[in-house]
């Protein structure tokens, strides 16, 4: 008897789970003037008896996925994130107790670190964070035998502001949707690239290790100390702040997505929410790119940063 003349057996369900996966939740703790910031990725799976899904499509024992992702938003204000531990260990227990027909609830944080940005005043800023470990440094030398082209850069250096920032008083048509906000969080990824006046070997040599670490800091500094009433204005400052520090540097560019926090409704479940609980969206987004030079140099670098 061949394996196709066999006689069917039925087929069996096996294993199975369901859930709402990568739920983006932002936390901020404003104790005054000082902000705190847990930033997790919340996945949850749940399992039990859910043959008839299955088989029928009867979808009676089945709590929906966005359920799921409301209840990681509402957890979030009504317990707050003491930790991913903690944040999970809610979740997992009220998902298990409270629906009879789930028996198990597995639940997968990331959780994405901020520190605080140190500024030019006194210490650190309390409400300006760099996202921790994620930032690579680039480098860029041309040479024809005679002259030198030095461009130095980092992509993935993400940076946040969670007050001091506004947006209102933009164009309006047809189909304008946005409302104004004078409070929201300012976060972006920044892709950025400078060139060196250096060009010759007559000319003393930068010192670029030096010269790499103080760049990052006045352009973190200047997103810090900025006020900010325009993704815009923010990365002028940027600029400005770098070519008005380092006298080695004639042009700076910078690509600033835009990565947007909003304030998530939890008005259906009887919570407020005070500019506390977000979603972090990663697209689409809008995307500020600019170069600002010194005076009377020419700008060299190539709009497009990933050319580089």
């Amino acid at each position: 008897m061949t394996a196709d003349s066999r006689p069917a057996r039925p087929a069996v369900l096996g294993q199975n789970q369901y859930g709402k996966a990568e739920n983006r939740v932002v936390r901020i703790t404003r104790d005054g003037a000082t902000h705190h910031v847990k930033d997790l990725s919340v996945s949850v799976a749940l399992s039990g008896d859910m043959d008839e899904v299955h088989y029928s499509g009867s979808n009676a024992n089945v709590l929906p996925t966005d359920t799921a992702k409301n209840t990681v938003y509402a957890f979030a204000k009504e317990y707050g994130i003491e930790s991913a531990e903690q944040f999970g260990i809610h979740l997992a227990r009220h998902f298990v107790t409270g629906r009879e027909p789930i028996h198990r609830a597995r639940v997968r944080i990331e959780e994405y670190a901020w520190e605080r940005i140190e500024t030019s005043g006194a210490g650190e800023a309390g409400h300006s964070f760099v996202r921790s470990g994620q930032e690579a440094r680039l480098a860029q030398i041309t040479y024809d035998g005679e002259r030198w082209e030095v461009v130095s850069g980092l992509k993935d250096l993400v940076v946040m502001n969670s007050t001091n920032s506004e947006f209102r008083g933009y164009a309006r048509d047809e189909y304008t949707t946005l409302e104004e906000t004078r409070d929201r969080v300012l976060a972006t990824r920044v892709r950025g690239r400078w060139r060196f006046g250096w060009t010759d070997d007559e000319q003393p040599m930068p010192d670029w290790e030096e010269s790499y670490e103080q760049t990052r800091r006045h352009l973190l500094q200047a997103f810090a100390e900025t006020y900010s009433l325009s993704l815009q204005q923010t990365l002028y400052q940027m600029g400005a702040r770098v070519i008005g520090h380092r006298g080695e540097i004639d042009e700076v560019r910078f690509s600033l997505p835009n990565q947007h926090h909003f304030l998530v409704d939890l008005e259906p479940f009887g919570l407020s929410n005070d500019n506390e609980v977000y979603f972090a969206a990663d697209r689409p987004y809008g995307l500020i790119e600019a170069t600002v030079l010194r005076d009377g140099c020419e700008a060299r670098i190539p709009e497009d940063l990933t050319d580089l």
